[in-house]
Formats: structure tokens, C-alpha cells, sequence
């Protein structure tokens, strides 16, 4: 059983966009098949987008899932964090910004 390939386990949760692999058991995130390190936080957010691609996050509703609550906290900090994840990622267009509202995963073909 230790020599059985893992990689096609049942049940495994891995998601793909585009050259980003997010394998959310693992905790591991791959971009062009290179590894790419993320904070708890980065992870967490980009876990919370990219299990629901198509729907619109708002900067409250991101923090209070990352942090069980959106009271007093200022919630710019996901900007921040976006921000991080778009430049580890090598990719600015795979978190998409939509004005006045939030943010969502960038739905690819």
C-alpha cells in the first residue's frame, strides 16, 4: 500500500486553473509545476475563492470566513493579500477584481 501512486487518491480535492494547481488536502499550491509558498492566510483565501470560482466575494465576507469575524477589522488587509497572491502566483488575472463589489477565482476555458 505505501508504493500505490497518491496522486489519484478518491475523494481528493484538487483544483485547476489554468497552470495553477491547488490541492487542498495537501495544503499545496503549483504554478507551471513549480511549488509556490503561501502563508496560511494566502492559502486559506485563495482556498475560499477557488472552491466557489464563479461567485463574488466581498472584502467582509472573505475576512469573516478567514477570521471567523469582520468586526473591527479593517478589511483593505485582503487587498493586501490578493495583491500577494497575484504576484506569487505569476498570474494577475487568476483573482479578478469586480469594482464596488469584491473579488472571484478568473474562470478559465
Amino acid at each position: 500500500m505505501l508504493r500505490r501512486p497518491r496522486g489519484s487518491e478518491p475523494g481528493r480535492d484538487v483544483r485547476r486553473f489554468g497552470d495553477i494547481v491547488i490541492d487542498v488536502d495537501a495544503r499545496q499550491v503549483h504554478s507551471d509545476g513549480a511549488p509556490v509558498e503561501l502563508t496560511r492566510t494566502e492559502f486559506d483565501l485563495l482556498d475560499a475563492l477557488s472552491a466557489r470560482p464563479r461567485r463574488v466575494w466581498s472584502r467582509g465576507q472573505l475576512l469573516e470566513r478567514l477570521r471567523g469575524t469582520a468586526e473591527y477589522r479593517d478589511e483593505h488587509v485582503i487587498d493586501v493579500h490578493v495583491g500577494n497572491l497575484r504576484r506569487k502566483l505569476d498570474d494577475p488575472d487568476v483573482i479578478v477584481t469586480v469594482r464596488g463589489v469584491g473579488y472571484r477565482m478568473g474562470v478559465r476555458p
